[in-house]
């Protein structure tokens, strides 16, 4: 149970969704507030769709290219920490998508605003980690519910917070986020260190 639940929170804030709220309603802004919750649900959608592929292919995918789990560990500590330094000192970021589409389709918001490399990483390595797959597919669900949770209010979350509460709030998922990429990065020394 300890396992899970410290899953499902390592996934949620790997995700970042106030973090990404600022990223979502630029990239739905031209799209029509009536179509924009069935954007969201069919993205998010796809990027659940993505990280359980990620976690029943995981392991084939370390095989199949010989990487070991404490390789995986050490890399994808850098990616997150990385990602998480740019949310502690980076500011806000411009979305890359194309302005002659009203809605986005898997790329921004899919990939890799939610399926980015970190969560993938992370992802894989949960997987790498945990016996039974189905207790880390229950937290992959569980924290894709809680990141559709808050994109889904992005809108009213933004007015609520506005700009300050946001910034505030993803600087500390960041320095979270930090720590948690130094921890898999020695975590993953250690694995080496003890072969």
């Amino acid at each position: 149970m300890d396992a899970f639940i410290s899953s499902v929170i390592t996934l949620a804030l790997v995700m970042d969704g106030f973090g990404n709220i600022p990223l979502f309603i630029a990239a739905l802004k031209k799209v029509a507030p009536e179509r924009r919750k069935a954007v969201l649900v069919r993205e998010l959608g796809i990027a659940l769709l993505i990280m359980v592929a990620f976690l029943f292919l995981g392991k084939w995918f370390l095989k199949a290219f010989g990487i070991q789990e404490y390789s995986l560990s050490i890399a994808g500590g850098i990616i997150l920490f990385i990602i998480s330094v740019k949310l502690v000192f980076g500011g806000e970021e411009e979305t890359k998508s194309d302005p002659k589409e009203d809605e986005p389709f898997v790329v921004p918001l899919a990939i890799p605003l939610v399926a980015g490399p970190a969560a993938l990483s992370m992802v894989m390595i949960t997987a790498a980690q945990q016996s039974n797959k189905f207790i880390t597919l229950g937290a992959v669900i569980v924290a894709s519910l809680i990141n559709s949770a808050i994109l889904m209010a992005s809108f009213p979350i933004s007015n609520l917070l506005g700009k300050r509460g946001l910034t505030a709030i993803e600087r500390l998922t960041g320095m979270i986020l930090i720590l948690m990429s130094v921890d898999m990065v020695m975590g993953g020394i250690s694995k080496f260190m003890s072969l």
